[in-house]
């Protein structure tokens, strides 16, 4: 009895540990765990992460982090899985579904990303033009952040860009003009076509586009094992 009574006091003492998580940059209060995810969740259903290929089953997953070909140079996700917000990815169906009458679709690189592989991002490399601030977090975390591309249909080949993708270089801004006339007339037509369904491009980024609804829903830092 008296072990029993102690293994269970040991559990709520653990429980309590993981729940009152500390976090170096930022106050722990803004950043949402799986408890309060799923209390969220339950109140309000567009606050669900949702993954992207079992409602864009079309979409061509190309989840650089669950590898080890990244800037990192490590594999930093357990699974190749890409997920974002209910709203967010039913704006993506219109997006795939535009580019689908021009022979076109989507490549995803990257989408929902736990608040903690932001913080080491930064910590391996604070250059802020390119990784998030902890102390911000990233419209990643959010859930409503996409790192994508444009393929064509019959070959299922990238669109030529004037980078690839986590390119830390001016090359890869937004709006760089030394980019060849094809390349910036396809990074042109994936900014039209992303803005047009309610997503805005990161300067520094061609790839990185923001959900424009980001605002509504808090910092998570979930693992992609819980969801």
């Amino acid at each position: 009895m008296i072990r029993r009574l102690i293994m269970v006091l040991l559990l709520t003492v653990i429980g309590v540990t993981v729940q009152a998580q500390h976090y170096k940059y930022i106050d722990s209060t803004r950043i949402c765990g799986i408890d309060n995810y799923k209390k969220q969740v339950k109140a309000n259903a567009n606050k669900q992460l949702v993954e992207i290929v079992k409602y864009i089953p079309s979409v061509v997953l190309d989840i650089r982090y669950a590898t080890a070909n990244n800037f990192m140079h490590r594999r930093m996700y357990p699974q190749a899985k890409a997920y974002a917000r209910l709203p967010v990815v039913l704006a993506l169906q219109q997006v795939e579904a535009d580019l689908k009458t021009r022979g076109l679709g989507l490549k995803i690189f990257d989408a929902y990303r736990p608040y903690a592989i932001t913080v080491k991002f930064y910590e391996t490399t604070a250059d802020t033009n390119f990784v998030a601030k902890p102390w911000f977090g990233s419209k990643h975390n959010r859930g409503c952040a996409i790192d994508l591309t444009l393929i064509d249909l019959k070959s299922g080949k990238e669109l030529d860009m004037p980078t690839g993708f986590d390119s830390f270089s001016k090359k890869a801004s937004a709006n760089y003009p030394g980019a060849s006339p094809l390349q910036i007339a396809n990074r042109e037509l994936l900014k039209t076509i992303m803005h047009a369904h309610g997503f805005t491009v990161l300067p520094t980024e061609w790839w990185h586009y923001d959900f424009d609804g980001w605002r509504d829903y808090q910092l998570l830092d979930i693992p992609f094992t819980a969801l």
